[in-house]
């Protein structure tokens, strides 16, 4: 399963986290998005771990302080259907009418 911690600080690297999150279970994988632009990090990260060690993770490390910051633990949910799909249909058509302007 995966978590998703956010308010990480941007210079967590993802040894340190699956160290944190080691004393729950084990790490299977630590992923931190990076911006496209800059190749920063974005301050968050997601963390698979299997079930049993997914729910006591987010309950003992929801709201805990790391690195000066209150983090933000829980159950990653699958990224939101954006709609548009490539472009879509931008109407148009006109049914052969002559468009001269």
């Amino acid at each position: 399963m995966t978590i998703f911690v956010g308010n990480l600080p941007f210079s967590a690297t993802e040894q340190e986290i699956a160290e944190a999150f080691a004393e729950y279970g084990e790490v299977k994988s630590v992923k931190i998005p990076t911006d496209r632009e800059s190749g920063r990090p974005r301050g968050f990260a997601f963390v698979d771990m299997d079930e049993a060690a997914e729910a006591k993770a987010i309950e003992e490390l929801d709201g805990a302080t790391w690195n000066n910051r209150e983090l933000r633990v829980n159950k990653a949910e699958p990224r939101p259907d954006r709609g548009g799909g490539g472009g879509g249909n931008r109407g148009g058509g006109g049914g052969g009418r002559d468009r001269r302007y």
